[in-house]
């Protein structure tokens, strides 16, 4: 196995060179992706779409690095756009954590804007809606016929209802999180550590029906950003409640995720992918990462497996799959957002943003924005 050992000031370095160019460039976008090398900007075609969040929390990263106060008003620009998802409503899904944790939480927290707070408890107040009692569960998208549907990804989002109960006394928002947590653990998470990315329940009667494939390769197979996804979210539920089942089922993913690390470090899409066509996610191994070493932190000595692996998975991201032309918007190469898409092995928004928070974590100075 390749043993990458990344040189973190360097990379720093790299990242806020280039980024002070990209987000001159990009400052009245909300991107997705880049095309071309250019960002595109769906702040005016899809305001409510789930990544909306990861631009600016981009630019707190680095106002909080820089102390650059352009960084702060580019992404309250982006969190002003984020209010028509307030005013249209009906597009608002379970991901107002992605959405607003990293964009008005964060303003609040670095500088204590009291209408970003304001912001960011409305959201929490529609995620907290979205609870269904019945079988424990957040629901994650609207519809007629998905009322039961769950998804991986929601442990990440918990953050924003831990975050509001922590901010205002009030129980409630962590204890519908704790439910979810515990309801994902049940039912998303196989006796082998791999993790199911969609689960149907019964929405009256609760219960679960039946699995999904989802984003990765096929039914029953790992898809592997919903393990990163549940590594980081368990460790965060972790950090928020200090309940054991949550540390330990952190550990039960890292450790799955862990004994299918190739030896290039280079993550593929789905653990059980084919061998053909072979498709990387960098998505996956970015966010991989910086749960694993958030585990290490909380785990001390017991830990080191976990940061030792963080580091040789940034360090082979930071040596093969960066690009750091600074006339191209783009940094993290080779992400795919699911296996079957038709667009694959791309640059994606936050790609770029877990990038950065891993080499900023590895650098000891970090924001814990979650």
């Amino acid at each position: 196995m390749e043993n990458y050992n990344p040189d973190v000031d360097a990379a720093v370095r790299r990242i806020t060179e280039k980024m002070d160019c990209v987000s001159d460039r990009s400052k009245d976008k909300i991107p997705y992706r880049t095309i071309d090398g250019v960002h595109n900007d769906l702040s005016e075609s899809d305001i409510n779409w789930w990544t909306n969040g990861f631009w600016p929390g981009i630019q707190w990263l680095l106002y909080h690095e820089t102390g650059d106060g352009k960084y702060a008003a580019i992404a309250r620009n982006a969190e002003k756009k984020l209010d028509r998802c307030f005013e249209e409503f009906y597009g608002i899904h379970h991901d107002a954590g992605f959405m607003w944790l990293l964009s008005a939480a964060a303003d609040y927290r670095l500088t204590g804007d009291r209408d970003a707070k304001r912001r960011a408890l409305h959201a929490a107040n529609l995620l907290a809606g979205r609870f269904n009692p019945a079988g424990n569960f957040i629901r994650a998208w609207n519809g007629t016929d998905n009322s039961g549907w769950a998804i991986i990804d929601c442990m990440m989002n918990l953050a924003l209802l831990y975050w509001a109960s922590e901010e205002t006394g009030d129980p409630r928002y962590r204890r519908i999180a704790e439910c979810h947590a515990d309801t994902t653990s049940s039912c998303f998470v196989r006796p082998d550590g791999s993790v199911r990315h969609i689960v149907i329940f019964d929405s009256e009667n609760s219960g679960m029906i039946e699995e999904l494939g989802g984003q990765g390769y096929a039914k029953g197979s790992s898809w592997t950003r919903g393990q990163a996804w549940g590594i980081y979210g368990f460790t965060i539920s972790w950090k928020h409640t200090r309940k054991k089942l949550y540390l330990e089922t952190a550990r039960k993913i890292a450790d799955y995720f862990i004994s299918q690390i190739p030896d290039d470090s280079l993550i593929p899409a789905d653990f059980c992918q084919p061998q053909l066509p072979h498709l990387e996610d960098s998505l996956a191994a970015a966010i991989a990462a910086c749960g694993m070493i958030e585990l290490s932190r909380e785990l001390g000595k017991e830990g080191a497996l976990y940061l030792d692996t963080a580091k040789r998975m940034l360090g082979a991201l930071l040596e093969k799959r960066c690009c750091w032309k600074k006339e191209t918007d783009g940094i993290l190469e080779r992400c795919t957002a699911a296996y079957h898409h038709q667009e694959k092995e791309i640059n994606i928004i936050y790609g770029d943003y877990f990038l950065m928070e891993g080499v900023f974590k590895l650098k000891g100075n970090d924001i814990f924005l979650w």
